[in-house]
């Protein structure tokens, strides 16, 4: 089965199914940037790992009961109170770990540019977009080039100055015009856009097909058997948005 949708597919956005997808378009974009760019530069599949756990749940306590006495009436003997125990969970540290492409230099080693495909962690408050801002903050300050492709509706985008209301992009921050970047934004209903990789200046740019190859990773891992496409997404589409979703799905059965 293909991708039944013209762009991406907000289905592949879910928790469940994100992760596969993610470490996939990893793998993919790195095999189609190697042979563009082979063999001055080499293209690596490298990790980030940090340590998060969930915030700590409020757990309630129990009113105390009082009960009301009349004057001179004689205390009751206490007896001893046995409270029983509840269960709850305690979120223990995860070791998480992101994945991400770095283009360098074969002859000296030096990064040129990063290539990021955001996951839910870096879109919500915690140690993923802690983590995630560090490292993006350290690029920024250095001569290598960014990509950063966000894929999902749902969290807090990326600081950006002037950021329109669509729920995705593709920003290419060259390090050489900083703070000025170029910023592909694209809607559910749109193609998702094809991109340069920025290297070395005077070096032809590598262009990434990111809609080929999402459509290639839904075809052969088959990921239309892991989705029911009549379960809601979350977030909730616009209700404009959900009949041209529906209107798809028809169309493709």
């Amino acid at each position: 089965m293909h991708n039944p949708f013209p762009g991406m597919n907000p289905f592949l956005e879910q928790p469940g199914l994100w992760p596969q997808v993610h470490n996939r378009l990893i793998v993919a974009i790195a095999d189609q940037i190697t042979p563009q760019v082979a063999p001055k530069y080499r293209v690596s599949i490298e990790e980030r790992v940090y340590t998060s756990a969930e915030p700590m749940p409020l757990i309630g306590v129990a009113d105390v009961s009082v009960s009301d006495r009349k004057i001179n009436t004689p205390l009751p003997i206490q007896t001893t109170q046995v409270i029983e125990p509840r269960q709850v969970t305690i979120p223990l540290p995860v070791e998480i770990t992101e994945r991400f492409l770095a283009v360098r230099l074969v002859q000296t080693n030096q990064l040129i540019c990063i290539v990021e495909v955001l996951s839910p962690a870096n879109k919500r408050s915690g140690e993923g977009r802690l983590a995630y801002e560090r490292k993006r903050a350290e690029i920024l300050g250095s001569a290598t080039h960014l990509v950063e492709i966000d894929l999902l509706r749902g969290g807090t985008p990326m600081v950006l100055d002037g950021r329109s209301s669509k729920p995705y992009s593709i920003l290419i921050s060259t390090s050489s015009i900083r703070p000025s970047a170029d910023l592909y934004e694209f809607d559910l209903a749109d193609p998702i856009p094809s991109f340069p990789v920025p290297l070395r200046s005077g070096d032809a740019q590598p262009v990434v097909d990111l809609q080929e190859l999402l459509n290639g990773i839904y075809t052969r891992a088959r990921l239309d058997l892991s989705i029911d496409y009549t379960q809601p997404l979350q977030p909730k589409l616009s209700d404009e948005a959900a009949t041209w979703m529906k209107t798809c799905l028809r169309t493709d059965a």
